[in-house]
């Protein structure tokens, strides 16, 4: 039986991205991300890094340095309980100052390469499968192995994706989100499928043409621990056909409360950043300088001899600073 898989990107996905890392010691993973890996496992997905690693071409970085550089990745991984099941790289640019690897290659993002050479080796169903990642061309390359895809952006993207580009299938602000989606996916899917509903995927493009595996650079080692096949994959039971309707219905409905919940989710996202107001930034800041002149006012009534002139003037100053706050307030909230 094939296996499915996520297909992850690594850097600013996986692991902070500096900018180019070529030491191990410049791994760090990001939060939440052994959670997220551990809970897409226990769902029955292989776990496939695949990832552009144009530094080799560049000269910054070697292939036995890119190989440290990943066992530190896996070591940390294993730290936290959890593991990846392979790494596919592609260390081919066009613009490489090392003539060994200055080529084009099919195994480079947004080409579907890697995923496609991972599903051979590895048995694996592409359309059971998820591509998630941070750029743009982790989306394409997932689209046109036939994956759905996520697209990793703290920012809601939407607005800056022009109407010809390919569309990810959902948005995610971090990698946790992103499980949190193939985790509704799994559960809902098998339902439909169970009801006689037909899943398609990507219907709006033919499927592209699997192209012969480019001789590239070979896959790190599979780690030690390896998972068996899901066996948790069981057939719904069919329903009389006189209950057709009713799960027709119930399918309708659970169809329109999946979109509302990714509708409401994405605005809840958006408005975490609308809610910023430097105005109001301000006027918060105003209002703790109220606070202090009231203190500094109270401590003055509090001296033996109660000086009246330094009491005013504080309280003068609260005052002002009051009605700054309040009008930085009324206008922050226009």
């Amino acid at each position: 039986m094939p296996n499915k898989a996520v297909f992850l990107d690594r850097d600013n996905t996986l692991i902070d991205d500096p900018g180019y890392i070529n030491s191990p010691d410049q791994v760090k993973l990001l939060e939440g991300v052994p959670e997220a890996l551990t809970e897409m496992r226990n769902l029955g997905y292989k776990l496939v890094v695949i990832t552009n690693q144009s530094a080799v071409a560049r000269g910054i970085v070697t292939e036995e340095v890119l190989a440290t550089i990943h066992t530190r990745l896996e070591e940390l991984l294993s730290e936290k309980g959890t593991h990846l099941d392979r790494i596919y790289y592609c260390p081919y640019h066009v613009d490489g100052v090392v003539a060994k690897y200055r080529k084009e290659s099919d195994w480079r993002k947004p080409n579907p390469g890697m995923i496609l050479k991972a599903s051979q080796e590895m048995d694996l169903d592409i359309s059971q499968s998820w591509c998630i990642g941070d750029r743009q061309s982790d989306i394409e390359a997932g689209y046109h192995a036939g994956c759905r895809t996520i697209l990793i952006d703290l920012m809601s993207p939407v607005g800056r994706l022009s109407p010809e580009q390919i569309h990810p299938d959902h948005i995610a602000v971090n990698i946790r989100e992103a499980s949190n989606i193939v985790k509704k996916h799994r559960y809902i899917i098998p339902q439909m499928k169970g009801k006689g509903q037909q899943i398609v995927t990507h219907t709006d493009q033919p499927p592209l043409k699997e192209a012969a595996a480019e001789s590239g650079p070979a896959p790190a080692p599979r780690p030690k621990k390896v998972d068996p096949p899901p066996a948790d994959k069981v057939d719904m039971p069919q329903s009389p056909p006189g209950d057709r309707g009713r799960l027709e219905a119930n399918t309708r409905t659970e169809q329109l409360l999946e979109g509302i919940h990714e509708q409401l989710t994405s605005m809840q996202r958006e408005a975490m950043f609308d809610d910023f107001s430097l105005v109001r930034l301000v006027g918060g800041i105003a209002q703790i300088g109220v606070f202090f002149c009231l203190l500094v006012a109270l401590w003055f009534l509090l001296t033996p001899d109660r000086p009246t002139d330094p009491i005013h003037f504080s309280l003068s100053f609260a005052l002002v600073l009051q009605v700054m706050s309040l009008t930085f307030s009324m206008h922050g909230r226009n």
